[in-house]
């Protein structure tokens, strides 16, 4: 893998990969999420993400929305519980344009009083319409409730008491206690050199000051399996069963998403999907999903369905967990398991600005990149013990905790 990486003295790091294609991306990775607010500003990092669009010393907000769009570029950014990101795609003769604009974006950032009252409406609207999506908003209820009172279970939106009391100066303390150089990457894949790319790294982003280089510290977390039902105005049932799960560092984790793949990842042919949507009807969406953080996980298994067919396919999945933890892989599925994960990653290899996102995270979070070989060696390493065991400590009954928004006038 073709790849160039680069550290400024500030500790802002770079990794590019050229490609020949005439389209090109990048971005800049901030490890700074909603998990680093303190109890007071939750929904601030969310907040920030959408005011850096509203005023520079050097442009204003129209300015910034038209700087790319005018050359036919979108510009966008998004928050999660650990990272914060602003990414950029263009044709390849911008490179310049798009890396001066992130760079003024992110620390040329005014935050101007007016616009900040303005995107509260929008921010709480936002919120508003998450809580009208049940499929959406039980999964940050579910974490809330396996995480209680610490941060890794707080939503990334904020509430809207906490999203009203935001201003420029928590806003700025909580960039200047998080946003640190050193935990920084511009990532990039395009057709530019090297040479021209450290260039405009050097240009736009060697004059930052040096950040506090504080490292976001790893949390003890305290898990007791909850379930609970609660009635909402909702066409279906919605249900979530899950439990934590291994960290980013942790060597199982290759292992647990091979099987959340197997049990109810993408592919139309999962244990779930086969079992509750084509075998019987019972559902038309079903999923699992494995989300590792630094510190912890969570595994997630979502369905929604009516009220005739809820606690039957609350049966069926545990009797696909069990199956899981009991019946070992034979070599012909675990060989079919191994190469629908290499294709979903190849796949994903070729969509450039997925790939760029992938480049940036890396480097951020285990300060290397891997390459698709190495990637898929470390699939190939995977034994069918070794899934056995993780199935048997993951998808233990007894450790697994159940949300379930049932339709409102049904008996629990």
């Amino acid at each position: 893998m073709d790849i160039t990486l680069h550290t400024l003295p500030n500790g802002i790091r770079l990794v590019h990969m050229p490609t020949t294609s005439a389209v090109a991306h990048c971005g800049i990775i901030i490890n700074a999420g909603s998990r680093d607010e303190l109890p007071e500003e939750h929904g601030v990092a969310h907040f920030i993400e959408h005011m850096l669009f509203k005023g520079t010393t050097h442009r204003k907000s129209y300015h910034i929305l038209s700087r790319l769009e005018d050359v036919g570029g979108e510009l966008n950014a998004y928050t999660t519980k650990e990272e914060t990101a602003i990414h950029a795609s263009f044709l390849k003769e911008h490179y310049q344009r798009a890396v001066e604009l992130m760079a003024d974006l992110l620390f040329s950032s005014t935050f101007p009083p007016a616009e900040i009252e303005k995107e509260k409406e929008v921010v709480i609207e936002e919120i508003n319409s998450y809580l009208d999506n049940p499929a959406e908003y039980i999964f940050d209820e579910f974490e809330e409730m396996v995480f209680p009172d610490q941060p890794i279970g707080r939503s990334i939106l904020g509430m809207p008491a906490t999203v009203k009391s935001i201003t420029a100066d928590s806003i700025r303390r909580f960039i200047s206690r998080n946003y640190s150089t050193s935990q920084m990457v511009l990532c990039s894949v395009g057709a530019i050199s090297p040479t021209k790319i450290i260039a405009l790294f050097e240009k736009y982003f060697g004059k930052i000051p040096q950040g506090n280089g504080i490292k976001r510290n790893r949390t003890e977390y305290f898990y007791t399996p909850v379930n609970k039902e609660k009635k909402a105005d909702t066409w279906q049932n919605h249900c979530i069963i899950g439990n934590i799960a291994y960290d980013l560092h942790d060597k199982r984790r290759m292992g647990l998403f091979m099987l959340n793949n197997i049990l109810g990842g993408q592919g139309m042919n999962s244990r779930l999907n086969l079992s509750l949507r084509e075998k019987r009807g019972y559902a038309y969406n079903v999923e699992s999903v494995y989300n590792p953080y630094t510190d912890t996980g969570l595994v997630t298994i979502y369905f929604g369905t009516d009220s005739r067919n809820l606690n039957k396919s609350i049966a069926l999945i545990h009797s696909e967990i069990d199956r899981l933890r009991r019946q070992p892989l034979g070599t012909l599925q675990l060989s079919r398991a191994k190469n629908q994960i290499k294709g979903y990653l190849a796949r994903a290899y070729e969509n450039h600005e997925s790939l760029m996102l992938s480049l940036g995270k890396s480097l951020l979070i285990f300060d290397r990149i891997d390459s698709m070989d190495e990637t898929f060696r470390k699939i190939d390493a995977v034994t069918g013990s070794e899934l056995m065991e993780t199935a048997d400590a993951i998808f233990d009954k007894s450790s697994l905790s159940t949300l379930i928004y049932r339709q409102n006038g049904e008996r629990t």
